[in-house]
């Protein structure tokens, strides 16, 4: 079991679930979501994601997802596709984020030219 939450501790939650599809995305949304140069994500099944206490604001950042993150402090939590049955959980928001690594970069036609490659594989879009 992972467990994490956001910076001021106001939300906690647990994944149960094996992640999937760790990834660092660069595309701009994530970006500008975050104000970070790229987002780490990794994903899991709906059902395996719980909030322990606290209730996460969300917010639709575009026509096909759902944003989640603490009104309080502003740590961003999830995204989730709004017809999909996955969440993708942001992995430094983790309280061990070393047990979740990346293991490729997607949305690389947005990375930012001052990033640096970091040998993982390139995707310049999302992965089919």
């Amino acid at each position: 079991m992972l467990t994490g939450g956001c910076y001021c501790g106001a939300i906690r939650y647990s994944v149960t679930g094996a992640p999937f599809n760790a990834t660092n995305c660069h595309c701009s949304i994530c970006r500008r979501t975050t104000g970070a140069a790229f987002v780490t994500w990794f994903s899991v099944r709906t059902n395996e994601f719980h909030i322990l206490h606290g209730q996460p604001e969300q917010f639709r950042s575009s026509a096909h997802g759902v944003r989640s993150f603490c009104g309080r402090c502003g740590t961003q939590l999830t995204f989730r596709f709004s017809d999909g049955n996955e969440i993708d959980v942001s992995s430094c928001s983790l309280d061990e984020p070393e047990r979740v690594a990346p293991g490729d970069n997607t949305r690389t036609s947005s990375r930012l030219s001052w990033i640096v490659p970091d040998g993982h594989p390139d995707h310049s879009e999302a992965r089919g």
